[in-house]
């Protein structure tokens, strides 16, 4: 089938994110900066500035205040975005809980970047994993392409009427926020069709007598927010689980509708697998690092190894049904977080993963890595020494440790 034409650009993932947004007619976005994701917002900014777009640009003076104007502009019926990294994301946390439990969809970019403290301005994703239970949606990328894909992708799946949560689009800082890759834009008519409008769902109000639009309308008010204690709050609740749960179906079906538009696709959409339909030991792994072990599995099997790799691309919601069938006939898997739980037995994705296998009857020894944190380098050696490892158990059967740290002095 034919595709449109597309313009290749020189932009790094920062930027890539700001020319996705340009393109998806977004009524407001709120900004305050933060390294490593002040790129995205400045270069909006002279989007707004050059009259390339009608967006109304609030400069606020926190994060905390930046998603709370999104909160506000996406309650009237707007469409939102923002973004930030690492202590800025922290900033948000009560806004971020908000804006998921009112079913605003709002999207953000976060620039994934190490806490505090000490101050570190580089690359884990300690921030967007301590907000994986805030109710948003969580799409890792890997690559600048990935990221302006994923940025548009996340605007339609978060206004889909089964869905209506806020969408977080996570990309590796200074990895891919500053790196300058090769990137594909569509021409902006055509991402302006494939978003749409925002639809505004309606609800039967008594005193109304009919249905009326869920926003801020000083005509017909509704409360947003409300006291709701014990008697509902527990209700309450349950539709934000049934909407993650109907968002898998909504990822597939957006994914699947950009692929015939550009010709790009990322596996399902929630888990994108490399060389591991016989695969006997695999990877499983997030964002940009994926490129790496996607690289050592290639030469590994030029050796005749038998290895894959995993790459999760969405996180919330958890996608455990792709990720047993991908890894039904693997032996041992290596999990490699690139941030820690302290305190817990491993990360946050290696526990997700061995959750996910534990009522299966046939299973893989599942180990976990964590590696990279505050930016570190994973080089190609740390990977083939973790897939050695893998490949040592498997032929032993034997579990040294359950976890281990990938290129740590010692």
């Amino acid at each position: 089938m034919s595709r449109l034409k597309q313009v290749l650009m020189g932009l790094n993932g920062d930027e890539a994110v700001a020319w996705a947004v340009k393109q998806c007619d977004v009524d407001v976005v709120a900004a305050y900066p933060i390294t490593p994701q002040t790129i995205i917002v400045e270069k909006f900014s002279e989007f707004v500035a050059n009259g390339e777009v009608h967006t109304e640009f609030v400069a606020v003076e926190s994060e905390h205040s930046a998603m709370s104007a999104c909160v506000g502009a996406a309650a009237a019926g707007g469409r939102a975005f923002t973004a930030t990294a690492a202590n800025g994301l922290a900033l948000m946390w009560e806004i971020l809980y908000i804006a998921a439990s009112l079913r605003l969809p709002i999207v953000m970019a976060v620039a994934n970047r190490a806490l505090s403290a000490p101050i570190n301005i580089h690359c884990d994703h300690s921030d967007s994993m301590g907000a994986r239970d805030t109710g948003w949606i969580q799409i890792y990328v890997e690559d600048a392409q990935e990221a302006y894909d994923s940025t548009i992708q996340a605007f339609k799946i978060a206004e889909h009427p089964d869905v209506l949560l806020p969408v977080m689009v996570c990309l590796d800082g200074f990895f891919l926020s500053h790196t300058l890759q090769n990137v594909k834009i569509l021409p902006d008519e055509a991402v302006k069709k494939f978003v749409g409008e925002r639809k505004i769902p309606e609800t039967m109000v008594d005193y109304f007598g009919k249905k009326v639009p869920v926003v801020l309308n000083p005509d017909k008010p509704l409360s947003f927010g409300p006291l709701d204690l014990y008697d509902y709050y527990f209700e309450h609740k349950i539709p934000q689980f049934k909407a993650m749960e109907k968002a898998k179906d909504v990822i597939r079906e957006v994914n699947e509708e950009w692929f015939k538009l550009t010709g790009r696709k990322y596996g399902d959409g929630l888990i994108d697998t490399y060389a591991i339909e016989d695969a006997d030991v695999a990877i499983v792994i997030l964002g940009s690092a994926a490129g790496t072990a996607k690289s050592v599995a290639e030469q590994l099997r030029k050796n005749g190894v038998k290895v894959g790799v995993v790459r999760i691309r969405t996180f919330r919601p958890f996608p455990e049904e792709g990720l047993v069938e991908a890894l039904k006939n693997v032996k041992v898997v290596g999990v490699m977080d690139r941030s820690g739980s302290f305190g817990a037995i491993g990360g946050p994705v290696f526990l997700e993963t061995r959750a996910t296998f534990y009522d299966k009857s046939e299973r893989p020894v599942i180990v976990g890595y964590i590696y990279g944190l505050g930016g570190r380098d994973l080089s190609p050696e740390m990977v083939k020494k973790v897939f050695d490892e893998l490949l040592e158990i498997k032929r032993t059967g034997k579990v040294r440790r359950t976890l281990s740290f990938v290129g740590v002095r010692e």
